[in-house]
């Protein structure tokens, strides 16, 4: 695969926080990045499945179907889901509407782009496999070939990198930058629209060619994208963590 030659802002899991979406979309085109990429979950969980879904469709020059997107459609059961999870996509199911539905049904879960290879999930298991581990990490490395690996659905950010027969990193900050040009990796920009690791604000990446990586937050009015959820009788258990970034 060729390298990548063109600036590129990585999104992932916006979950229908238009809020968060909308904090992150005005930040990337400050970078003015030359492509913006997604790696799936517009929808679930959040109170704005067709804005998200339409404003990534208008602006969006790659994007990938996430487990949410696949079970709202029903091209997976919604019984894989439990709990609040599967609450929210019933609630999505019944308000999604026609373009941003048309939308998400011609996207795949896995692609290629300029000497990358970008999954939802994982190499393994691009819809369901979470990369938090060593393992699943090493796995992932082992079964593609591309310098860097492009990952979402954990809502975690994350640079590990393969070196030879050693894997090295974790979990990364704001501000942190790898050097791209140092072995093969494996990289999560985090969660637009619900952070897992303790940092509530919105998380992208933004990929200079040939040269790094660089993690970003941006905050966003969260209490908005709370009382829309409340609003709509979503479960107070997926409001409430918005405020931790859990």
């Amino acid at each position: 695969m060729a390298p990548l030659s063109n600036r590129v802002a990585v999104i992932s899991d916006i979950h229908g926080n238009r809020h968060a979406l909308e904090a992150v979309l005005e930040a990337v085109a400050a970078e003015q990045p030359d492509e913006l990429w997604c790696l799936g979950d517009l929808v679930g969980y959040g109170p704005q499945p067709n804005e998200c879904c339409s404003a990534v469709a208008a602006r969006a020059d790659l994007c990938l179907a996430g487990n949410h997107d696949l079970v709202v459609l029903g091209s997976l059961s919604i019984h894989d889901f439990a709990g609040d999870a599967a609450t929210a996509a019933r609630w999505t199911q019944t308000v999604l509407e026609t373009g941003p539905r048309d939308f998400l049904a011609g996207l795949e879960s896995s692609a290629r782009r300029d000497g990358i290879e970008l999954f939802h999930g994982s190499a393994r298991d691009p819809v369901w496999e979470y990369v938090l581990s060593e393992e699943t990490a090493w796995w992932t490395l082992q079964a593609t070939t591309a310098p860097v690996v492009l990952v979402g659905h954990s809502h975690v950010p994350l640079a590990i990198g393969l070196d030879g027969e050693d894997l090295a990193g974790g979990l990364t900050r704001d501000g942190t930058v790898v050097d791209l040009a140092a072995g093969r990796w494996l990289l999560n920009p985090g969660s637009v629209g619900q952070p897992r690791d303790g940092d509530p604000r919105a998380a992208y990446l933004l990929l200079e060619p040939g040269r790094t990586a660089s993690f970003h937050r941006v905050d966003y009015p969260i209490e908005r994208t709370q009382t829309e959820m409340r609003e709509r009788g979503l479960p107070e258990a997926l409001a409430a963590r918005l405020a931790e970034g859990l």
